[in-house]
């Protein structure tokens, strides 16, 4: 199948599945159309055990891993759904929750892949290195998830940016860490675009300095630009436009510079939906920007979904590496727990927090694809099917389990008077 079909395929299965889950399973509509892609995967597989002369399976297969889902999302659609997701919010609100974002999406960071690479490689055996790669890229939390589940949790505006900013950044945060790591315990590899030397310290510290700060400068240049055209332009079309060839044409050339295309991503989405909506737009351009961007978040969400629920075929269902998975899931949440914890408890004593802060961040960092592309993204060793496998498991119940309860949560502990 070429692209044109592919993408044709995959909107169509997303509007059904959709379709399906508002008629009867009623669950947000991202989390619905993964379980309904969930249940249709498995059916197959179960179709297939009974009569495999019909190698339904097998077919199906072929077609998924057909589909570089790694590549994909990191190379395509990722820049689109940041863009999106930092053009909601403002740069007024991050200032002010900026040392607790800063915080956990650098120390929390640091702290979740060390808790749970070192745990990993208890567990597994694997060599160090290589279990603090899965705790690198298991530790960001997803802001397309994040983001999603905000929509109906109607938090407090200061919890909401704390979780909003903190999975933007994270992200791109967490994917450096990853390339970093990638090119010290895979050095013929060279990690991502050609960095990895064997010569370890200085090659990993200048690859993280390029990446994120070339990353956030890159953001804040083009958007500038672009904010700098937008002023001189009063035509909603034209700059709607402009705003999507910031994010696909941003976003490739950092890829192409070797810098963090997330983090491009954000600092540029953060600029325009902040200082150019309020500077460089006509009240009917802010309208037009707002619902274009809205659109291509829902529709991009439900593809994703649909191809994270459709990815159960490229994982190796091993017995043994489904209970390594069920103990990682517990492992992950107090990962989880020391990033969010930690950061608050070293500014406890400069502000005040609600004990809310901590229960909510910690169930509300929900992993999702950008692990799973991450995890497709190893190199082939003895090690990446478990890796893939737990990794996978990981996000179906973090988006499944934690995105159906964490509005509960956020509604038990976020409407407490003075939470900050």
């Amino acid at each position: 199948m070429d692209l044109l079909q592919i993408a044709s395929l995959l909107i169509v299965l997303a509007a059904a599945f959709g379709a399906i889950n508002y008629l009867f399973l009623k669950l947000p509509s991202a989390i619905g159309i993964l379980v309904v892609a969930l249940f249709a995967s498995f059916g197959v597989l179960i179709t297939d055990w009974i009569w495999p002369q019909l190698t339904i399976a097998e077919s199906s297969r072929a077609l998924i891993t057909g589909i570089d889902f790694s590549e994909a999302l990191l190379e395509g659609m990722l820049g689109l759904l940041l863009f999106a997701g930092a053009l909601h919010v403002k740069i007024s609100d991050l200032r002010e929750q900026w040392r607790v974002v800063f915080l956990m999406a650098t120390i929390g960071v640091a702290l979740s892949t060390t808790i749970v690479g070192l745990g990993f490689a208890w567990l597994t055996g694997a060599p160090l290195l290589i279990a603090l790669v899965f705790g690198a890229l298991i530790s960001p939390t997803d802001p397309v998830a994040v983001l999603g589940v905000l929509r109906a949790a109607n938090l407090r505006k200061s919890l909401e940016t704390k979780i909003a900013g903190e999975s933007l950044f994270n992200d791109g945060v967490g994917y450096v860490v990853f390339l970093v790591l990638l090119g010290l315990a895979f050095p013929a590899t060279g990690g991502h675009g050609g960095h990895g030397e064997e010569n370890a310290a200085m090659d990993a510290l200048a690859l993280f300095a390029q990446e994120a700060i070339g990353g956030a400068v890159m953001g804040v240049v083009l958007g500038w630009l672009t904010f700098r055209i937008m002023r001189r332009i009063d035509d909603y079309s034209l700059e709607v436009l402009l705003t999507l060839a910031l994010a696909f044409g941003g976003y490739q050339i950092s890829l192409f510079l070797h810098l963090s295309a997330p983090i491009m991503a954000v600092c540029a989405g953060l600029l325009i939906g902040d200082i150019g909506a309020r500077h460089g737009m006509s009240e009917e351009t802010r309208h037009y920007v707002d619902a274009f961007w809205k659109l291509i978040d829902e529709i991009l969400n439900a593809v994703l979904f649909l191809l994270i629920g459709f990815e159960v075929f490229a994982v190796v269902l091993d017995e043994s590496y489904l209970v390594i998975a069920v103990l990682c899931i517990a492992l992950a949440l107090v990962a989880r727990l020391a990033a969010v914890a930690v950061p608050v408890l070293m500014l406890s004593p400069f502000r005040a927090f609600s004990r809310g802060v901590i229960p909510i961040m910690t169930w509300g960092g929900l992993k999702g694809g950008i692990s799973v592309a991450l995890a497709l993204s190893l190199p082939d060793t003895e090690w990446k099917p478990m890796i893939l496998t737990v990794t996978y498991v990981i996000v179906v119940f973090s988006i499944v389990v934690q995105g159906l309860t964490v509005t509960r949560v956020a509604h038990r502990f976020g409407r407490e008077p003075g939470l900050v």
